[in-house]
């Protein structure tokens, strides 16, 4: 049977929202293609279809995250009021409703793991570094100096990996207003510190 057309982008969707899912059910990337599909509401045939291997899925399913996190930064970057508020609004896109759930911090922690033996997971999540570097980078440099700024925007990094996995380690809903707390805690003993 020949997919329908028009429906490939909705299914290629649904297949990467599937895996989300499974892959937070199950903490780990060692779902099934058919498990993923049906998931989905489709044939594993289907899946390979549109994906080929399970690796192209997960691959897809990364970069869609990196997706809907880079146009969340962008428009948090474009509202902001001043070079404060950037980096603030950077640091909250890691938390907002769309990220911060326990599916999405799951396949985000899985995908780091992933990294360790996939030459292109690694490419993608080096991608990441390097945009969430940059952002953070666009707001502090004007407030603090550079080399300042460098060491301020790799702290406010490291404690958004280290919250993912922390949060990863606990039951119930992410609380994202303590770990956005936290890291803003941190930014304003940093920009006292420097500008003393």
């Amino acid at each position: 049977m020949m997919p329908k057309i028009g429906m490939e982008p909705v299914r290629r969707r649904a297949l990467i929202d599937a895996t989300i899912s499974a892959i937070g059910e199950r903490g780990a990337l060692d779902v099934t293609m058919s498990d993923i599909a049906s998931r989905a509401g489709v044939s594993a045939a289907l899946a390979h279809h549109y994906f080929g291997a399970k690796e192209e899925l997960l691959h897809a399913t990364m970069r869609h995250l990196l997706t809907l996190l880079g146009a969340d930064a962008r428009s948090a970057l474009r509202t902001a009021s001043d070079d404060r508020d950037r980096v603030s609004g950077v640091i909250a896109v890691n938390f907002s409703r769309q990220q911060f759930q326990t599916e999405t911090i799951a396949a985000w922690l899985s995908f780091y793991v992933d990294a360790q033996k996939s030459t292109e997971m690694r490419r993608l999540l080096r991608i990441y570094a390097r945009r969430l570097h940059s952002n953070l980078m666009s707001g502090l440099v004007h407030l603090i100096p550079r080399s300042d700024a460098q060491m301020t925007a790799q702290g406010i990094a490291a404690m958004i990996d280290g919250l993912y996995i922390r949060r990863a380690l606990k039951h119930g809903p992410p609380d994202a207003t303590s770990a956005l707390c936290l890291i803003e805690d941190y930014l304003d003993a940093k920009l006292r510190q420097c500008r003393s």
